[in-house]
């Protein structure tokens, strides 16, 4: 079901190479060293602002999240986190009703590959292909893989971008306010400063020019002022200090598969409720999204964010929620700095849209902030495949000579173009009469995992996708034949998995009419094919050790 669009309120209220872009990559965003900074403009001094004193940092106390009297739902953030307010703008756009975003890019910019990151959505050294980023938006939002685009037309945006800023440069962040304007959204563009790469605030430790830890920023006028009044079409003047409570809630229960840590969050997640709020008065909701090194459990840094963000004070006298979700750095290469997810590691290849792990558990969040909590992480079933009834087969890349593949117990199951010159589909089934009868299926994806291959299949040719059918029942008979390698399914290409070279990958979520082609009475069977067939050996092998699982959400 499509979600409802809330009102806004109307007054106040190669490996080596791998290895050293990863590396780049997790340091580049908040780098450690000071940059020298031309000399630039200043605010205008008519949003100059006096310092309020230094925040005592607020005292968390344990809770959960539970409804209120929710009417609007915002987003924010900085660096990293600004390109995940995007995210959930964009992907959500029929729950959030604008976002603010300091010094990041437009949506979708890495586009799941780590050198356009690096190369197009931070420096300038690559075309960011602003054209196709607004058509691919337009793409998924015909296809339900994001929320209508028509949702955008005149939500109010705010776009940060100091003149310091060396990190994510400039044409960045224009290209940011360009996208937007593309969509129809009211665009407040602020690139008055010589800001370095920071969350910007009257409470900010740090001189407006540099970039360094904390990564926030006093550059004498209130940023939030300004962002929270074109959000909300005007604002009260801040408390002097927080009067509201500050509950620090367990992110697992909102973690798609029932992991914070699997998916690079924090364990604890942290909400600022005013007492108007809790008192029942109708709110709104800011979800908050720090940066990278600047998460609660990232080298001590603690509730920083949280206290100097300079959203509470308002949220005190503006009936504000503000949530603040926490990711966390990873013990390898691929997050160690704690970013939030925006340009698909881990192999989240639908980080940016629907589906998108980190996404889907911060929306999770907000819903139970309005009442409208989905089923929770114990409401899903996880299916392993039938092993007897697993299989490959392999045929000429028209179909003919098909036979059933003979190697399954050696190295697994085959996909792709093999020495032989065959071409090779998987086979699974699962007993999908597991899901509870008299549930609404919601979500529904396939993990898979590689156990050895050689060459790129999803490279030959270029753009070749890995997909998966969909048949209600058995594509004949349930054990595996030579005849379902060419067997028409119930549903071509309900979802898809992006490449992988090592450990396991989760596919797309099955598509609307793949869930509707579960079979709730016995056996549903997937196969695993190659868009096209490769034009030289190029393969791979899954599951040899474990079975390919289904894992099914419903409520």
């Amino acid at each position: 079901m499509r979600p409802i669009r809330p009102l806004r309120p109307r007054g106040p209220r190669g490996t080596r190479r791998l290895t050293a872009l990863l590396l780049f990559a997790v340091t580049a965003l908040f780098p450690t060293a000071t940059p020298a900074v031309a000399a630039g403009p200043t605010a205008p001094s008519d949003t100059s602002v006096t310092s309020p004193a230094a925040p005592a940092a607020l005292t968390p106390v344990p809770g959960q999240l539970k409804p209120y009297a929710v009417d609007a739902v915002y987003s924010a953030g900085i660096s990293s986190g600004g390109y995940m307010a995007t995210q959930l703008h964009v992907a959500y756009s029929g729950t959030f009703s604008g976002s603010a975003v300091f010094a990041s890019g437009p949506y979708n910019c890495a586009q799941n590959t780590l050198s356009t990151a690096l190369n197009a959505c931070m420096n300038t050294t690559q075309d960011l292909q602003l054209a196709q980023l607004e058509q691919t938006t337009r793409t998924w939002s015909s296809q339900g893989l994001v929320d209508p685009v028509a949702n955008l037309a005149g939500d109010p945006v705010y776009v940060f971008s100091g003149s310091g800023d060396a990190t994510v440069k400039r044409p960045v962040a224009d290209a940011l306010a360009d996208y937007y304007g593309r969509f129809g959204a009211q665009v407040r563009y602020d690139r008055s400063t010589a800001a370095g790469h920071a969350w910007i605030s009257p409470l900010g430790p740090n001189s407006c020019t540099v970039t360094q830890s904390p990564y926030i920023n006093n550059c004498g006028f209130d940023a939030e002022r300004d962002l929270l009044g074109h959000l909300r079409g005007s604002v009260a003047a801040p408390s002097a200090a927080p009067g509201g409570s500050l509950v620090r809630f367990d992110q697992n229960g909102y973690a798609p598969g029932g992991s914070a840590a699997a998916l690079s969050l924090g364990a604890e997640g942290f909400v600022y409720v005013p007492e108007s709020c809790s008192d029942g008065a109708t709110c709104s909701l800011m979800v908050a999204l720090h940066g990278c090194k600047q998460g609660y459990g990232y080298q001590g840094f603690g509730t920083q964010f949280v206290d100097r963000a300079y959203l509470n004070e308002y949220a005190d006298t503006n009936d504000m929620i503000v949530l603040y979700p926490q990711a966390a750095a990873t013990g390898t290469l691929e997050n160690p700095n704690g970013c939030w997810n925006w340009w698909g590691y881990l192999g989240d290849s639908a980080y940016a849209r629907h589906g998108g792990k980190q996404i889907e558990a911060i929306m999770g969040m907000v819903r139970a902030l309005r009442g409208t909590t989905p089923p929770p992480a114990a409401d899903r079933v996880t299916l392993s495949s039938v092993d007897a009834q697993d299989g490959y087969v392999k045929a000429a890349a028209d179909g003919t000579g098909a036979a059933v593949g003979t190697l399954e117990d050696t190295y697994g199951l085959a996909l792709g173009r093999g020495t032989d010159g065959k071409v090779n589909r998987t086979l699974l089934s699962f007993d999908t009469s597991a899901i509870p009868a008299g549930k609404e299926i919601t979500r529904a994806y396939l993990t898979v995992a590689r156990s050895s291959g050689s060459g790129d299949p999803w490279a030959s040719p270029a753009g070749n996708r890995l997909l998966a059918d969909v048949t209600t029942g058995c594509f004949g008979g349930c054990a595996v034949e030579s005849s379902d390698w060419s067997a028409p399914p119930t549903v071509a290409g309900g979802a898809s998995i992006a490449a992988f070279s090592s450990g396991s990958a989760t596919s797309t979520d099955l598509s609307g009419s793949a869930l509707a082609a579960l079979n709730r009475g016995g056996t549903t069977q997937v196969r695993l094919a190659f868009e096209a067939a490769p034009a030289s050996t190029a393969y791979l092998f899954v599951n040899k050790d474990t079975p390919v699982t289904l894992t099914v959400e419903y409520r």
